[in-house]
């Protein structure tokens, strides 16, 4: 699942006429950067509401499949909304704001997934390889794995994550933290650690920092 449905409020002028997934980074559209973690992942569904017909056409010739979301629906209920769309009873999910450099989100979070004990297993970076990210961490890590609220982490956009927790909730309109928050209560949400190093580009700034950041060797 590639989320690519809000409005980019954040990169002002930059979305006046275009999405924010639709941005180059060094050349290419974010939303490139982000499909680039889930290649090899034959089966991939992005939802759409502002300015969709540019980003239809560029997904639908990558070969994904688009749901249009007439009103924002947020995370959660933008996953929930498109769950016909998958056979799975677990996805990855990605965000489209963010550039790496490293290994592959998805070969990394796919190593690490265990479905006997995991509902929800995130990826995170921890501050000293996130660039251009203005909060101030998102997660602790416990030493068996699961992840707990702190500061410690910085989550990267980018998950595995059960479709059960997401269709019990009777919303239609919900973050994906209303899931997370069940999931910390049940002791079955996990992180694992990225390696490499992560940008965020959900503001202008983020730009020339994700590119200088590609170009260190």
């Amino acid at each position: 699942m590639i989320f690519c449905a809000g409005r980019g409020t954040r990169m002002k002028a930059l979305t006046e006429h275009q999405p924010k997934p639709m941005i180059k980074v060094a050349g290419r559209p974010l939303v490139d950067h982000a499909l680039d973690q889930l290649d090899g992942i034959p089966h991939r569904v992005a939802n759409l509401h502002y300015l969709p017909d540019m980003l239809r056409d560029h997904l639908t010739s990558a070969g994904l499949k688009t749901v249009f979301e007439q009103t924002l629906l947020e995370t959660g209920g933008g996953l929930k909304n498109a769950l016909p769309y998958f056979k799975s009873n677990a996805v990855f999910t990605m965000n489209t704001d963010a550039v790496w450099k490293g290994p592959r989100a998805a070969d990394v979070l796919s190593a690490a997934w265990d479905a006997d004990k995991m509902d929800a297993l995130l990826l995170v970076v921890a501050k000293p390889r996130a660039h251009a990210h203005l909060g101030s961490g998102d997660f602790d890590l416990e030493t068996d794995g699961r992840l707990r609220r702190g500061t410690s982490y910085i989550y990267t956009g980018a998950q595995i994550l059960k479709t059960a927790p997401v269709s019990e909730i009777e919303e239609t309109h919900f973050s994906l933290n209303r899931v997370w928050e069940n999931l910390f209560e049940r002791g079955r949400i996990y992180g694992v650690e990225y390696s490499g190093h992560w940008c965020d580009v959900g503001h202008p700034e983020g730009i020339a920092i994700a590119e200088d950041m590609l170009e260190d060797q």
